[in-house]
């Protein structure tokens, strides 16, 4: 039996669908994050499931409970914003224990204790007398963490978590907040918009676009082999081209690449080479004028001579190609 079964979910905003018949299921202890562009209604669902916002139809089932009209305060959840949401005058530690203090039956040692040992695990115990703003980014998003984990949820929000936060900081943090679910193995929906932070940091991606689910698998199935053009087109780069009535899709990293040509082969004009260290990514012209790229070794560019307004003959492995029904990408 599932943790989370979102079954037929239905919302409107006046007369905007914001979602459309959702259906999904989140297994125990998996981290699942919800992808797709602003206004698909990811943030949506996940408030839904909170408990913040009420469906026009259909059920929100948790541990096998249905909880479509309990309150949020009785779905026992913790939730991480994008703005933190610390209380600027109290301390790293004050603002755990102002959580904790919701909480009936503890004793004001046993708070103590749970508030140090949430921000042992997010590593800013050392920091629990300073304020927010003698915080970096980074480590305000871990304080509104422990503040969260430190309730001892069933489960997990997170509503992206980290797009305030620069690159470096962003990637640093995606391996923490992993590492720390796997630790306490708590159930896990996080919503974003960035498809890198879905596919590092997921066990699978629900992947929406215009209020509807688009595609439900593991970060290598809606990568590999994506259920609509949309989620190829989405998730990292992707060449399409017309082939007998179809919509051809492949990779740029499984093209392959020659200076002779074969039979089978499509000569491309090259336009633009991008070096990027191991691997150069060569944008051409096919012969029907569309685009396509290819990321090809750095060594083989050389070996191969390819050059700017040179010709280069591809290879598009039948096993690596996805086709779709000739439909608008």
């Amino acid at each position: 039996m599932p943790f989370l079964e979102i079954r037929d979910i239905v919302k409107k905003f006046d007369k905007q669908v914001a979602l459309n018949n959702i259906n999904a299921k989140v297994q125990k202890g998996e981290l699942v994050c919800i992808l797709g562009p602003s206004g698909c209604g990811k943030t949506t669902l996940l408030r839904i499931i909170a408990g913040l916002e009420t469906a026009q139809s259909g059920q929100v089932i948790i541990d096998g409970q249905d909880v479509t009209f309990l309150p949020a305060a009785k779905r026992n959840f913790g939730i991480v914003f994008q703005s933190y949401a610390l209380f600027p005058n109290m301390t790293v530690m004050g603002n755990i224990l102002f959580g904790l203090q919701q909480k009936k039956g503890l004793a004001r040692k046993e708070m103590r204790a749970e508030a140090e040992n949430a921000l042992r695990l997010v590593d800013l115990l050392d920091h629990k007398n300073k304020y927010p703003r003698q915080l970096s980014g980074g480590m305000q998003q871990r304080t509104a963490l422990a503040r969260a984990i430190a309730l001892s949820p069933t489960f997990l929000l997170l509503d992206e978590p980290l797009s305030a936060l620069d690159a470096k900081v962003r990637q640093k943090l995606r391996s923490e907040i992993r590492s720390i679910q796997k630790t306490l193995g708590i159930t896990t929906i996080m919503v974003t918009h960035d498809q890198e932070e879905a596919l590092t940091m997921s066990d699978r991606i629900i992947v929406m676009n215009n209020a509807v689910v688009e595609q439900i698998g593991t970060p290598q199935e809606v990568y590999s082999r994506p259920a609509t053009p949309f989620v190829a087109n989405f998730i990292g780069t992707m060449n399409f081209y017309q082939s007998g009535g179809e919509i051809c899709a492949i990779r740029p990293e499984n093209i392959r690449v020659a200076n002779q040509f074969c039979a089978h082969d499509v000569s491309a004009h090259i336009r633009t080479l991008e070096f990027k260290g191991s691997m150069t990514r060569v944008y051409g012209t096919l012969p029907d004028m569309s685009e396509i790229c290819m990321d090809i070794a750095s060594e083989a560019v050389s070996r191969l001579q390819l050059s700017e307004k040179g010709t280069v003959f591809l290879r598009m492995p039948q096993e690596s190609l996805i086709k779709y029904a000739d439909v608008a990408v």
